[in-house]
């Protein structure tokens, strides 16, 4: 029997206020201890600065607590054994869809994120050959062709944002290695995708009461304009695959879905097909381009793990030879240690929303059926019982002997069991290729001044971006433990 196409979810936030109090009303007993009490002061908090608020409420209350943010409680589950048991033992008994996932379906569609049950067991089959180790070995030419040419208009002592660098260049390589896009020629060529999607995304960013404001001008008439764009590029290219009989041809994700047919034969419809490249593009562009700036964020400020890579790439590829796909997989473990250290302070999923299905025991607690659940990469990574010195950006953490003796769960940059990211690896090696380009040729000096502040909606990645001056390659002066100076400035913290 053919998977059905998941039920649409009303967008009227209003519907969604009152199905979560219906919800909690109906819950089959009490909720885990906490701050249950509505308080706009807490949630306005957690929607500032969430981290601090989860860390504290595990200290008080330990790795089961309830939070009220607005007018519904949210069960989090916090440390190594909880985020196991969402993602692993438990899993079945948690859906996505009804959780806050639910909240990006009216940009999204029904693709992998925002799907459960057989219908997404289907749409991970179907992609899943895509993402073989040997084809995303293909992909690392278009990556690192895509990065030489994004590099070649850099000038020395120029200033530019990191973050916004790096999207554009993720979004290319996504549309080409993924979907076999031309972003030079005919409807991608049109406008700037990457732009609409940052502002397509910059609605989640919105504080939660904005979000339900509906009607012209409002942030989520501007998604809709947004998304709007971007579904006439993405059925452009789906009408001329099937008008040119092109559709098979290519070994890309696209070509794939449009030769894939559900259990009955039948082919996906345009809807489908346009919900899953809208899913991946986004998961293709917006996670490497976070991790790709708070890892040279993190470079730059550590300047003994600079030199650490740089001797490796100096060791590896001599010259500044271009790498192959081996050796980005096996031969730079210096520059994968820095990137999993990197995933480790900043996950960009650093949440993983659910709804119970039925009730259930963890560590002692009751959760009731029907309420919202989440675990929190971001908040159990930084747990000083797991990760001493939690604060610190110390890549030796993940040395084989080292990263052994985690508890299982510690570690979920990418989530786990079935819902791990199919993508993790593209993800990967396309981070290694950015980082290799970049530092076989320059170093990049953060702008003095300047704090990072986080956008932790959807994904965890910088509020303003990063902006960076561009320097020779090599390292800066250490005259301190925390003390650097740069050949064009003077001492900074």
């Amino acid at each position: 029997m053919a998977a059905t196409t998941p039920q649409r979810i009303s967008t009227n936030p209003f519907r969604a206020l009152l199905y979560e109090l219906r919800a909690e009303r109906a819950a089959d007993g009490p909720y885990p201890r906490g701050e249950l009490r509505p308080s706009l002061a807490r949630t306005r908090r957690f929607e500032r600065d969430p981290l601090p608020v989860l860390l504290e409420a595990h200290r008080s209350y330990g790795p089961v607590f309830t939070l009220r943010l607005l007018h519904a409680p949210f069960v989090f589950m916090l440390g190594p054994e909880a985020n196991h048991y969402v993602t692993v033992a438990g899993a079945s008994n948690f859906i996505w869809r009804e959780g806050s996932f639910g909240d990006m379906i009216p940009l999204l569609g029904d693709g992998l994120l925002t799907t459960d049950g057989a219908y997404h067991r289907r749409q991970r089959r179907t992609m899943l050959p895509a993402f073989h180790r040997e084809r995303i070995e293909a992909a690392a030419e278009v990556m690192l062709s895509e990065a030489r040419d994004a590099i070649d208009r850099w000038e020395l002592g120029e200033q530019l944002d990191l973050y916004g660098w790096t999207r554009q260049l993720a979004l290319r390589i996504a549309m080409r290695a993924l979907f076999g896009l031309d972003p030079d020629r005919g409807a991608a060529a049109e406008f700037d995708a990457a732009a609409e999607f940052e502002r397509a995304l910059s609605f989640y960013g919105k504080d939660y009461a904005v979000r339900l404001l509906r009607g012209p001008r409002t942030p989520w008439a501007r998604m809709q304009r947004s998304r709007e764009r971007l579904d006439r590029l993405i059925y452009s290219e789906i009408g001329r695959r099937r008008g040119t009989g092109s559709a098979h041809h290519g070994e890309d994700v696209l070509s794939l879905l449009l030769a894939a047919h559900d259990e009955d034969g039948q082919p996906l419809t345009e809807r489908e097909l346009r919900d899953q490249v809208m899913t991946l593009l986004f998961a293709g562009h917006d996670t490497t381009t976070s991790t790709v700036s708070f890892l040279f964020y993190e470079l730059a400020r550590k300047p003994q793990a600079l030199a650490r890579v740089l001797d490796e790439q100096d060791r590896v590829l001599p010259g500044g030879r271009a790498p192959t796909g081996s050796e980005l997989w096996e031969s730079l473990p210096e520059l994968e240690r820095c990137i999993a250290e990197t995933l480790r302070l900043y996950p960009p999923a650093w949440i993983g929303p659910r709804r119970s299905l039925e009730s259930f025991e963890f560590a002692g607690v009751h959760v009731p059926g029907g309420a919202l659940v989440a675990y929190c990469a971001w908040a159990s990574h930084r747990l000083p019982e797991v990760f001493p010195e939690p604060e610190a950006f110390v890549p030796d953490r993940f040395r084989p002997e080292a990263r052994a003796e985690f508890p299982r769960g510690a570690y979920v940059p990418f989530g786990g069991g079935s819902r791990t990211c199919l993508g993790m690896r593209f993800g990967e090696l396309e981070i290694k290729v950015i980082a290799t380009i970049v530092l076989q040729r320059f170093r990049l000096e953060l702008v003095p001044g300047r704090t990072m502040q986080f956008r932790r909606s959807p994904t965890l990645s910088p509020r303003e971006g990063l902006p960076v001056t561009i320097r020779e390659r090599g390292l800066p002066e250490v005259v301190g433990p925390d003390r650097i100076v740069s050949p064009h400035r003077s001492a900074t913290a």
